[in-house]
């Protein structure tokens, strides 16, 4: 296999234990768990996409071709969060960057530290990968996930815009 962007791909395959979370790479048999969890990212956006969507999207998280990886946290055996990252180039900067594209905790397990858990393995898996820098948007409605978010990185100032093609 060839490496991604140049980066050793061990960076991407660690597991990691946070207290009882444990923050491990997206399987194939991961798939039923995936597919209720990123459900309930997108009802919580209130968005819906086709069947054909997730698995394009699965498939894409498998593919060691693609700078897609995805990130399930279980407690207690059973999944309960994920972290979608995507990696790329960045003019600024020698190494990769980290868009930390989706993340998403179980109702019943948010303000446990799960979410912080997902976040820190993306950190260390960025940085592992020899990155320096991760970044993520959120909405400004998003109170809960933001009072994380303002302990754990840095606010850009910055606003996004976008065009749907």
């Amino acid at each position: 296999m060839q490496p991604l962007m140049g980066l050793d791909a061990r960076a991407f395959t660690a597991a990691r234990s946070h207290g009882a979370v444990t923050v491990r790479p997206l399987t194939t048999a991961d798939r039923a768990g995936w597919d209720r969890l990123w459900k309930g990212y997108l009802d919580f956006y209130e968005t819906t996409l086709p069947k054909a969507q997730y698995d394009l999207t699965f498939a894409r998280f498998l593919d060691a071709a693609e700078p897609m990886f995805a990130y399930i946290a279980e407690h207690e055996g059973k999944a309960k969060g994920l972290v979608h990252i995507i990696l790329h180039r960045h003019g600024w900067r020698d190494g990769p960057t980290c868009y930390l594209q989706d993340l998403y905790v179980d109702g019943d397990t948010r303000g446990t530290g799960m979410g912080r858990a997902l976040i820190e393995h993306v950190y260390h898996v960025t940085k592992a990968a020899g990155g320096g820098r991760v970044y993520w948007l959120t909405h400004e409605t998003n109170a809960t996930a933001r009072k994380l978010y303002d302990r754990i990185a840095d606010s850009t100032g910055f606003i996004q815009y976008a065009k749907t093609l």
